[in-house]
């Protein structure tokens, strides 16, 4: 696993250790195990884990993780892409548990949902009574692209410590009106203008070196 990296088409995480990350992986730094379709991550003192996930049109997927930031100024980076075009059903459902002082996690999940498609979102963050200065962020913003998808997000915070900084949001909503019309005055096919608008939504949670693929899925839609 050299350099503490590991890639697949669904999902991608890094952990760099306080002083040698090429020793993150092979000594366990962190820890990562699945279980019952469950990915579930630990992370120790002084190190940062980034996850990413991607759900291309056509899968139907359970995304179940579980992190905890267990040592002292533990991070966690979590991004979340998804796109549905016909009748998949994708569920996310994410518990990050802060249990050590000044830890710190974000969390972004974003997808559009078209045709008949589900998706939902559970994402609960859990500080526990001891993780003072823990800093944690969750949010989820979804675009319905046709009238019979559907999204439900659930978003939950329990916080058991007073000396915290965190916060969390959801959205569902369609493509921006005004912001087609515009495209469409200067000329821009509809189907154009709407891939823009899309790929502009995404892009804070698209993948490096994903773009490509990312941008033609959405024309896919």
């Amino acid at each position: 696993m050299g350099h503490g990296k590991y890639i697949d088409p669904f999902r991608s995480f890094v952990a760099n250790a306080p002083q040698d990350d090429k020793k993150c992986h092979s000594e366990g730094h962190f820890c990562h195990s699945e279980r019952s379709e469950e990915s579930i991550y630990t992370v120790a003192a002084g190190e940062r884990l980034l996850l990413e996930f991607t759900v291309l049109p056509g899968e139907s997927r359970d995304v179940n993780v579980a992190v905890d930031l267990v040592g002292p100024g533990a991070e966690l980076s979590l991004k979340a892409l998804y796109l549905c075009g016909s009748d998949e059903k994708v569920n996310f459902r994410i518990l990050v548990h802060h249990r050590a002082p000044g830890c710190r996690s974000t969390q972004l999940v974003k997808g559009i949902a078209g045709g008949n498609s589900n998706v939902t979102f559970n994402g609960t963050i859990v500080v526990a009574p001891d993780a003072q200065k823990t800093e944690a962020f969750q949010e989820n913003h979804n675009i319905l692209f046709s009238e019979r998808a559907k999204v439900e997000t659930r978003p939950q915070l329990e916080i058991y410590a007073d000396d915290v900084k965190c916060s969390h949001g959801a959205t569902v909503g369609r493509l921006n009106e005004d912001e087609l019309f515009y495209m469409r005055s200067r000329g821009i096919s509809k189907d154009e203008a709407e891939a823009l608008q899309m790929l502009s939504f995404l892009s804070p949670v698209i993948p490096e070196g994903r773009e490509e693929e990312i941008e033609k899925a959405i024309r896919s839609l």
